[in-house]
């Protein structure tokens, strides 16, 4: 799938709104696999699925894509420290980050599904 100007350049705006902004800046507090934090981990995720989603034939809703993957660990809390968290973590942290989503940013029933769903089968 190829992109229009305009459509490249959506994209990169919300991209770039979430980049920045301090709620989203909190991520990088919290660790992630291999020394890195959600902060950075969500962001390669948002490029990734991006890449992956344009390469499909058919029309994706590449704005929610986008949004879901960067929130999809928005979770605030260090589970590996958090012994109440570390347990079910993996299951629980989808239903966590799309809560939190919810509650810091205007987004859609379509984007809390697929973060609530991004760790299937698991959860």
């Amino acid at each position: 799938m190829k992109l229009s100007l305009e459509e490249k350049e959506r994209l990169e705006s919300i991209y770039k709104s979430y980049l920045n902004n301090e709620k989203i800046l909190k991520m990088k507090e919290v660790s992630m696999h291999r020394g890195s934090n959600t902060y950075l981990h969500s962001f390669r995720v948002a490029k990734l699925a991006i890449k992956r989603a344009l390469r499909r034939k058919k029309h994706l809703d590449l704005e929610s894509i986008l949004i879901a993957s960067i929130l999809h660990d928005y979770y605030l809390y260090d589970w590996r420290k958090d012994k109440s968290k570390k347990k079910h973590h993996a299951k629980n942290h989808p239903f966590i980050a799309s809560t939190n989503a919810k509650r810091d940013f205007d987004i859609s029933d379509k984007v809390c599904k697929i973060i609530e769903e991004h760790m299937w089968p698991f959860n």
